[in-house]
């Protein structure tokens, strides 16, 4: 790896988050109910469960942009209250 990779690396937040992470961080934040409402998806809404939410978000990737996109805000949002 060169050393332009690493500083990548380095810079985004995702780099070395697991999906089980990123939602399971998610739901303690924002719970069930409102991550159902700001990602409009059957597996938030209905009888959510991590398992399912993994299993439909690894095989669906414009749910996963969404998915990430909402903990980068999350990670935005708990920076900026931490000031």
């Amino acid at each position: 790896m060169s050393t332009s990779d690493t500083g990548k690396a380095a810079k985004d937040p995702l780099h070395g988050m697991t999906l089980e992470a990123i939602v399971t961080a998610l739901v303690e934040y924002f719970g069930w109910e409102e991550l159902g409402q700001r990602i409009e998806i059957r597996c938030f809404q209905s009888d959510p469960s991590v398992a399912s939410s993994l299993k439909f978000l690894r095989k669906t990737p414009w749910a996963r942009a969404k998915v990430e996109s909402l903990y980068l805000f999350m990670r935005r949002e708990q920076a900026r209250a931490a000031r």
